[in-house]
């Protein structure tokens, strides 16, 4: 065995440790109900947009994007733009001529400036309109028949009925290899009333949709190896892999 294979295989083994650690994970849970409630995640930014994310959750798409190569990266969910501009950046370091696109019902103006205005914005295109409208699916269709090599990140309305609508929609769009990663699954393992402001809750959220879409769909798997390795994520279940 050489040295990087040693390192490899004592990482994988320390990975399962931990994620079978009690007070280790009792104590992520604590961090994780206390973290939302300080709104810890958006105190980041990426490039000069918030980003509002665990920088866990972060490394872990760096991995999977360095991993996949996808030539093209699909997300719903686009707030301050952050995030479609850290996929650009890395893809910008993959070189070649990969793209991002978001999606969004509500791309607010002031934000539309600063991604527009943003170096990485010419690997970024923008769609406003609601996800799970068949017109927007049809759209997202074409624009996507470009490319070879597809991701797909979930990160907009968080109820059951949005997201399962957008697995179903957009799913088939992840090619083999390649993930589909759903946020705030995280939601289904916090306090009841923890969102009181929002229409999600236990038992309506991002992780009860991927419980109800993997009962009927096949082509995907959810790759504990990720959430095992982070331990704090908003994606516990979240990260799924297209067999």
């Amino acid at each position: 065995m050489s040295e990087i294979e040693k390192f490899e295989q004592e990482r994988k083994e320390r990975v399962l440790f931990n994620a079978k650690d009690k007070k280790f994970n009792d104590l992520t849970t604590q961090w994780t109900i206390r973290s939302a409630e300080l709104k810890y995640t958006y105190n980041f930014s990426w490039m000069g947009r918030p980003i509002i994310q665990f920088p866990q959750d972060m490394i872990a798409m760096q991995e999977i994007i360095w991993e996949v190569k996808p030539d093209l990266i699909v997300e719903t969910g686009i707030a301050h733009g952050g995030s479609l501009i850290y996929y650009a950046s890395l893809m910008e370091l993959l070189g070649g001529n990969g793209h991002i696109l978001g999606i969004d019902i509500d791309i607010r103006a002031h934000n539309r400036m600063e991604i527009e205005k943003h170096p990485m914005s010419k690997r970024i295109t923008m769609f406003e309109g609601s996800a799970i409208a068949d017109e927007m699916a049809e759209k997202v269709q074409k624009f996507a028949a470009n490319y070879k090599t597809i991701l797909l990140v979930l990160d907009s309305n968080h109820t059951h009925d949005h997201v399962l609508t957008e697995l179903r929609l957009y799913s088939p769009l992840v090619t083999p290899g390649s993930y589909c990663v759903v946020f705030d699954t995280v939601v289904e393992d916090m306090p009841p009333g923890s969102y009181s402001d929002r229409p999600w809750d236990k038992g309506d959220n991002p992780k009860t949709a991927v419980w109800e879409f993997l009962k009927e769909n096949s082509d995907f798997e959810i790759d504990k190896t990720i959430q095992d390795k982070l331990l704090i994520t908003v994606a516990p279940d979240g990260y799924l892999k297209r067999r």
